[in-house]
């Protein structure tokens, strides 16, 4: 099954890297891609798992577009950007 969530806060490669580790340590995720230049996330599972990877993405700072973009979200991706650069 492959999803595809449109997000807030991405960045750079920094932040690609942070969601792609984060995203991969989910049991069922078999294939993470991160379209910066488009904000786009797109996951391959084997099951269907939207709302585990939004709440996911949510708490590494990248909620979906739409959803609630709040100072500490914006604070959380800034780190994950950060750390992200240092992991990569």
């Amino acid at each position: 099954m492959k999803i595809e969530i449109e997000i807030e806060n991405l960045k750079c490669g920094g932040c690609a890297a942070t969601i792609k580790k984060g995203l991969l340590s989910l049991d069922s995720i078999k294939e993470v891609d991160v379209n910066v230049d488009k904000s786009i996330v797109s996951i391959t599972s084997e099951v269907d798992n939207l709302l585990l990877v939004k709440e996911k993405l949510s708490k590494l700072g990248y909620p979906e577009v739409g959803d609630k973009n709040t100072i500490v979200h914006k604070a959380k991706s800034f780190v994950s950007c950060a750390v992200g650069r240092i992991d990569s």
